[in-house]
């Protein structure tokens, strides 16, 4: 490390409880103080990829994810203020609940990231039927963990004024801190949702306008000022400036499947990729009928189930993929990419046909077959992963998967469920196709084992996506 770097003003949102507000106050405060003229950096607690998209589009800067299982505490604060250079604002939204962590001592919880990245924290709270109780919550959250900074309190859900007036005087009289907004109830402000939550940007019609609706009605009803002066109390130390290895000169062109299909890709991700020597493609699964010329392919998370007619009427894709993988195309998956690499998905009654080089069918499943944070143990061979290597990560899927073949696994699931509770991450010839998501942050050894990967096989038979 060399040289040292001021910390930049920054503030956390999070809530009692899930559902409070604070993805709509996140979203208004990024997309408000950007139109005052702010740079403003965003980022998300956990490994959701949804509401960063949100987030994303707000600011007009990659929201980046702080997460300490995923990736030791000393990535999250490095990622934290190398993604703040160059920006005058912070703005952190956590998850669930401030408190609500791994354990009962509360490890990963948004109150531990606030801690880490020694930023104060503003509580939205849900004010629906309740008046000077309301105190007694944010008391509570005060006293449970003192060294967690809650600067601030923005109401959510105001019924009318009178209403927020006895809010405003019990948190003021109790709890010795401002209250920095209160939002009338308004069914309507919220982001666009589904049987499966928020509707990620790139699928949302109108996205640019719905973000600008609900930025500038709850902004009329925030003390900006208020907000930043908080911000501004963040972080009294400097910062080692942290160095970042050099990109490489392009070595391979990698497909990147990214489109309103596939959408779930952690920026740092794409990064890695390009700094191990990539040259990224970009490919619409939809509307390119063929491959490019690539030497390695990379198939994201998302919701492919919204789009199964428009994914199985593009077949010239499909088996142009197919082709390509039986001839070596060295292919990464994740979560949604399993599912389109597989021989079809059902639902709703209907059967889709997919690219069919995994032998088995995806089945949609009204309940989560998988939710959480997840621990492998690589067990077999595989074209990425030494053998005896420890991974983690995150998975989040409605489908299960309904083997026709015979699978080979390379991961050992030591936490969460993958394909069959004991095992993920299918090996077929160059392609592993896994439930779990990976963070590049945290499983640094992957982009360049991806990138290593293409480049031998490019030098071992040219044009691998061509016919």
């Amino acid at each position: 490390m060399k040289g040292f770097e001021k910390a930049h003003p920054g503030v956390l949102i999070s809530a009692p409880q899930g559902r409070s507000g604070k993805s709509i106050v996140s979203l208004a405060l990024c997309a408000a103080f950007k139109r005052r003229g702010l740079v403003v950096q965003p980022f998300k607690r956990g490994p959701d990829y949804i509401d960063p998209s949100w987030l994303t589009a707000a600011a007009g800067r990659s929201c980046r994810n702080i997460d300490p299982y995923l990736m030791p505490e000393e990535v999250c604060l490095d990622s934290f203020y190398r993604a703040s250079k160059g920006a005058e604002l912070a703005i952190v939204e956590g998850a669930m609940g401030l408190y609500d962590g791994l354990d009962s001592a509360g490890w990963g919880s948004t109150a531990h990231v606030a801690r880490l990245l020694s930023v104060p924290v503003i509580l939205v709270v849900s004010a629906t039927r309740m008046t000077r109780s309301v105190a007694a919550m944010v008391m509570g959250y005060q006293r449970f963990e003192p060294e967690t900074d809650i600067a601030g309190v923005i109401l959510n859900n105001i019924s009318e004024s009178r209403h927020e007036s006895k809010l405003r005087a019990a948190i003021e009289q109790h709890c010795g801190i401002p209250v920095l907004g209160g939002i009338p109830r308004d069914d309507s402000l919220c982001i666009p949702q589904r049987h499966l939550g928020i509707i990620p940007f790139r699928e949302t019609r109108d996205a640019n306008l719905v973000t600008d609706r609900i930025s500038r009605y709850v902004e009329g009803y925030l003390d900006l000022d208020g907000i930043l002066a908080i911000a501004r109390r963040a972080g009294g130390e400097q910062i080692a400036d942290s160095k970042i290895s050099t990109r490489k000169t392009a070595v391979v062109r990698l497909g990147v499947m990214l489109d309103r299909v596939f959408t779930f890709y952690y920026p740092e991700n794409l990064e890695a990729l390009t700094r191990a020597g990539a040259d990224l493609v970009f490919i619409d699964s939809i509307q390119n009928q063929s491959l490019p010329d690539i030497d390695g392919l990379y198939i994201g998370g998302g919701f492919p189930e919204m789009f199964l007619e428009e994914l199985e009427a593009n077949r010239s894709l499909r088996e142009d993929i197919a082709r390509a993988i039986e001839g070596g195309l060295p292919v990464y998956a994740e979560c949604a990419g399993l599912m389109y690499l597989c021989r079809g998905i059902r639902w709703n009654d209907r059967w889709h046909e997919m690219v069919g080089v995994i032998p088995g069918e995806i089945e949609m499943c009204q309940k989560p077959q998988g939710h959480g944070y997840v621990e492998v143990e690589v067990t077999n061979e595989n074209p990425l992963f030494p053998v005896g290597s420890t991974l983690r990560g995150h998975e989040f899927h409605h489908s299960r998967l309904h083997q026709s073949g015979g699978l080979e696994f390379a991961y050992k699931m030591r936490r969460g469920r993958g394909i069959n509770s004991q095992a993920d991450a299918i090996i077929y010839k160059n392609v592993l196709a896994a439930y779990t998501h990976l963070h590049a942050s945290g499983v640094p050894q992957w982009a360049e084992a991806l990138v290593s990967l293409a480049l031998r096989e490019r030098k071992r038979q040219p044009s691998l996506s061509k016919n």
